[in-house]
């Protein structure tokens, strides 16, 4: 069973009448990582920015289409729609790379997400400023 990308891939190909090459050469990204992602059952790690850029663009379809398939190919349930509220209610756009970030965060083991939690803590203490020392 072909795995998000690589359907996304090849039901593109087959209604465009396009080759590997031409979604490359349209995409600016090399032959052989548009057929590797279009065949490859397993994708092991999510694909660069720059690689779901061009994808994208080969493709003609929106980056976040393109980067949804790939966290899914990759093992990665990305969490909520292409839009979200705010706490407010809201509306307000869909940040793929928090999604992705959020799904993430379940692969990590017990100890790994404290250190991830450590980390945010300390950089939003860093971005929060504060008030002088008397």
């Amino acid at each position: 069973m072909a795995n998000a990308l690589q359907q996304l891939i090849r039901e593109r190909l087959d209604r465009k009448g396009w080759s590997y090459g031409e979604v490359a050469r349209r995409g600016g990204v090399p032959r052989s990582t548009v057929h590797h992602l279009a065949t490859t059952d397993r994708v092991v790690r999510m694909p660069q920015a720059t690689t779901l850029e061009g994808l994208s663009k080969g493709l003609e379809l929106p980056l976040d289409t393109v980067r949804r398939a790939a966290a899914e190919a990759c093992g990665i349930h990305v969490y909520g729609s292409p839009a979200g509220q705010d706490s407010e209610g809201t509306a307000r756009p869909a940040d793929p790379e928090v999604d992705l970030l959020i799904a993430s965060l379940q692969k990590l083991s017990a100890d790994d997400r404290r250190h991830v939690t450590a980390l945010v803590e300390s950089l939003l203490d860093r971005s929060t400023p504060r008030a002088p020392k008397k």
